[in-house]
């Protein structure tokens, strides 16, 4: 190990996307269009490595995700090892494909914490952007078991232009289901996302009033129900720093083993993805040229090189400079000191009211980014 990699500090959350298997077809589904095939993913002894790994290498909370993670039929088996690793526990599940037997199951087997996606606040709308009928039924069904089981529970609410006048009725229906906390954060433009970006952006007219109706909505369950708020950087000229830095606080591992250090990075060229059936997890995190990449300010030019804030933002998004100037080392064109934020105003004036694409569950060979 270099002196270097020696000083990098562990991570602290891993994102196990065990398959990228879901019922459900939301358009703004940030997964990556080419999904990992089912014959690819990992084993339950495979993953039960990883998760000790994970632990000694200094990882505290591990979130079980997808896709649907509930389609694994060995997901007690994983939860069971995780909690032997002595990892806290989160599951980030659709809800769907996930009854009441089954999630009394996880919670014996020491699941810590539950977070369901819901679409919207409005039964037929939500079930709308799921593309399944009776989706909004079953996922405030298992939020009451969760909630009976002793687990606790966030509500995790994708905004868009669509939905974003209905955050008082979404924090409402988290307080009624019994949820500890919410997370209301705007769509992440990869993947389907990315293709319907122009029907999802929101008008700077309703972010604004969002964020007004956000603080007084803090106010008013303050004690009772936490409101975390992530709203687009396309319209406030700061950019946000990508997972707290790349490659900095946590890291991605793929249902077949590829480690990222965030979900897209792979839409990069040039980087090459360690997998954990080839490398030790410590190894990936501290030496893999993926990681080194954009870790630290080193990589920075002008004008992030001299800015104050480079520490704390860390040049914004790397996958978002990418996709808008072509260039991973660019400043974020979310911040208003980027040469290139007029590309960032613009997509943020595009918004026009459209048919959405919808997310499809056909697998499709990747790319091979394994080296």
């Amino acid at each position: 190990m270099t002196g270097r990699a020696a000083t990098v500090p562990p991570p602290l959350g891993l994102l196990a996307e065990l398959t990228h298997r879901c019922p459900l077809g939301c358009p703004y589904c940030s997964n990556p269009v080419a999904l990992e095939h089912r014959a690819d993913e990992l084993d339950t002894a495979t993953w039960t490595r990883v998760f000790r790994e994970a632990a000694g290498l200094g990882v505290l909370q591990l979130h079980l995700s997808g896709g649907e993670p509930a389609l694994r039929r060995d997901l007690v088996e994983i939860v069971a090892a995780a909690r032997a690793a002595g990892l806290y526990t989160n599951l980030i599940t659709s809800a769907v494909g996930l009854d009441a037997r089954r999630l009394a199951a996880l919670a014996a087997a020491g699941l810590d914490h539950v977070q369901i996606s819901v679409q919207d606040s409005d039964r037929d709308a939500a079930d709308h952007v799921a593309r399944r009928p009776g989706a909004f039924a079953r996922k405030a069904a298992l939020a009451r078991e969760a909630v009976a089981l002793g687990l606790p529970l966030t509500l995790n609410c994708v905004i868009h232009r669509g939905n974003i006048g209905r955050i008082p009725e979404m924090v409402a229906l988290a307080a009624a289901l019994g949820a500890g906390r919410i997370e209301i954060a705007h769509v992440q433009y990869h993947g389907w996302a990315l293709a319907n970006r122009a029907a999802l952006m929101p008008r700077r007219g309703q972010v604004d009033a969002a964020e007004r109706e956000i603080a007084i909505l803090r106010d008013r369950h303050r004690g009772d129900l936490v409101i975390d708020a992530v709203m687009p950087d396309h319209f406030s000229g700061v950019p946000k720093p990508c997972l707290g830095g790349w490659g900095r606080r946590s890291l991605v591992v793929t249902p077949s083993g590829l480690v990222l250090p965030c979900h897209a990075a792979p839409t990069i060229p040039g980087l090459a993805f360690w997998s954990v059936r080839d490398h030790a997890l410590e190894s990936i995190w501290r030496e893999s040229p993926a990681f080194a990449a954009f870790r630290g300010t080193e990589w920075m030019r002008e004008p992030c090189a001299s800015c104050p804030k480079r520490e704390r933002d860390f040049g914004g998004c790397r996958c978002q400079a990418f996709a808008l100037t072509g260039d991973a080392r660019a400043t974020d064109p979310a911040c208003a000191l980027s040469p290139d934020h007029g590309l960032v105003a613009a997509l943020a004036a595009a918004a026009e009211d459209g048919p959405w694409r919808w997310r499809t569950d056909r697998p499709a060979t990747v790319d091979a980014r394994r080296s």
